[in-house]
């Protein structure tokens, strides 16, 4: 038996990486930047980084994500080609809130086995995502395990970097009394809680689950299950630049796991408090389905699932009505979910309030 047939009775098909390599090759072109040197296959991706020149103190920021568990929907559903929508967006959203411009981004895919048309489909989510999100796809690696995962078993992850301008950091110390907590609407569940979610609609009675499947309609949803489960994360990043360039903006904060009461306290400062109205807002059907379906409490779902917002933002109050108009200019619905005042005990919280019409 020769070398190369010995590694393939592993398990491991070179060839069909080989493939898989050509075949997503059309995709990652169209996710570039000027700045991006070489094209696929080196070992390393070049970025040219005399573009940071025209920075006068500039700071590198990086995020590292997966999508969790949402990778069994695409698998069972056979759909892969939004998934990079989501690793793209728990990425490039993390930088986004302290200002950072992200500017390229590698994947890494581990699978069971090679197959080159679905490799192939979950790059081309990628560099579509990383093409709305204004970053650069400059390499990646796609590794075979047979016997860790099963052939048609595979998991994702990323990571990004970007740059800000030092004196336009944003963060907790730029927040102040008087400020408005602007939401941002999310798309759907986005990339989180989909353990809940799984065992919730789609997990066995034996165990507490609704044995839904996935081909089932949902009338509340208006389409099936499977269809709302895999919608892709909304992408913020052009949008939260333009509105930091735009308007006067002291901190953002992108809501994923924990929900938005503890993503929204990691940029809190430690003398203030945020109270937000959960009247002012109505989420998605699916976050009530999950909580009736599953009887999940409130406080439970709201530290699992974001809820309905995806971003939030806090400035001045004065800023709010050019800060909607800018991010309904990139299809962002947004409005004042609450406000930012002093504290008289304990500071650096997010108290949430009131409740979502029709809960």
């Amino acid at each position: 038996m020769s070398e190369s047939n010995a590694y393939a009775e592993a398990g491991v098909n070179i060839e069909a990486a080989d493939k898989a390599i050509e075949l997503m090759k059309v995709w990652v072109d169209k996710a570039r930047r000027p700045e991006m040197i070489g094209g696929l296959g080196g070992f390393a991706g070049l970025f040219d980084a005399s573009a940071l020149t025209r920075y006068e103190r500039p700071l590198l920021a990086t995020s590292t994500d997966g999508v969790g568990t949402k990778v069994a929907i695409a698998q069972a559903m056979d759909v892969h080609d939004t998934i990079g929508f989501d690793l793209v967006g728990m990425v490039v959203d993390d930088l986004v809130v302290c200002g950072a411009e992200p500017l390229f981004m590698t994947d890494y895919i581990a699978t069971g086995r090679v197959v080159p048309e679905r490799i192939a489909a979950i790059v081309k989510g990628i560099a579509e995502a990383c093409l709305e999100a204004g970053c650069a796809l400059i390499g990646g690696e796609t590794a075979e395990h047979p016997g860790l995962l099963a052939p048609d078993e595979y998991d994702v992850a990323g990571a990004t970097t970007g740059v800000v301008e030092a004196d336009r950091l944003l963060g907790p110390g730029r927040v102040r009394p008087g400020d408005v907590v602007l939401a941002m609407e999310a798309s759907g569940l986005h990339s989180n809680g989909y353990s809940l979610v799984r065992h919730v609609l789609l997990g066995a009675p034996a165990d507490g689950g609704a044995g839904w499947a996935l081909d089932r309609d949902v009338p509340e949803l208006g389409r099936t299950l499977g269809e709302e489960l895999l919608t892709p994360t909304r992408i913020y990043a052009k949008a939260c630049l333009d509105l930091a360039d735009s308007v006067e903006v002291h901190a953002m904060s992108h809501v994923t796991g924990g929900g938005l009461a503890a993503n929204l306290e990691r940029v809190m400062p430690e003398e203030l408090v945020a109270v937000l109205d959960r009247a002012t807002w109505t989420p998605q059907p699916i976050f009530d389905l999950v909580r009736r379906v599953g009887h999940v409490s409130q406080p439970d779902l709201e530290a699992t699932l974001n809820c309905g917002v995806g971003m939030v933002a806090m400035l001045p109050a004065a800023e709010v009505d050019r800060a909607v108009g800018v991010l309904a200019g990139h299809g962002v619905r947004a409005w004042v979910a609450g406000h930012v005042s002093s504290s008289d005990t304990d500071g650096g919280r997010v108290l949430l309030t009131g409740q979502h019409p029709g809960w």
